[in-house]
């Protein structure tokens, strides 16, 4: 589960928003719709009964409580983030897997990613409409409906 937390804040974002891993911990309003992100795979794990690890160097319950709006989480959690992007120890222009299938043309794996989270959050009654607003997001983009861009995720 601490896999599929990190790639589903990261891939489908990448890929909708065509931000690179730096780009998208510097964008504010992005940065925190990670979180969410993650804050609700974190907890459909919970439900799920798994012992989950550190997610990206992040506690599992403090980044859940940084998602959820808890103000000292949230600072710890995003001071992380921000100090590794602005680190020289990863290039400007990474992007996951699934933000270079989309350059490329190439399906992405937001069903396998993001979509068994929400799958998964479903059949435990425990939703997660965030990360459903993102595979759907990503879908529009596959489909080219809209170009990738960040503006795509601004309303989530």
């Amino acid at each position: 589960m601490p896999n599929l937390s990190v790639n589903g804040m990261h891939n489908g974002v990448s890929a909708s928003t065509g931000l690179s891993g730096k780009e998208r911990a510097r964008d504010d309003h992005i940065r925190r719709l990670c979180i969410r992100i993650g804050s609700e795979a974190v907890r459909v794990g919970q439900a799920c009964g798994y012992r989950l690890e550190k997610i990206a160097g992040h506690d599992p319950e403090t980044l859940a409580r940084a998602g959820e709006g808890d103000a000292r989480a949230l600072d710890e959690v995003e001071t992380r983030i921000l100090n590794e992007a602005n680190s020289n120890t990863r290039s400007d222009m990474q992007r996951p897997s699934m933000g270079q299938d989309m350059l490329k043309g190439r399906r992405t794996e937001i069903d396998f990613i993001n979509g068994v989270i929400v799958e998964r959050g479903a059949e435990i009654g425990r939703p997660a409409p965030i990360n459903a607003k993102l595979v759907a997001a990503v879908k529009r983009v596959e489909r080219g409906e809209i170009p990738a861009r960040p503006e795509n995720l601004y309303s989530i």
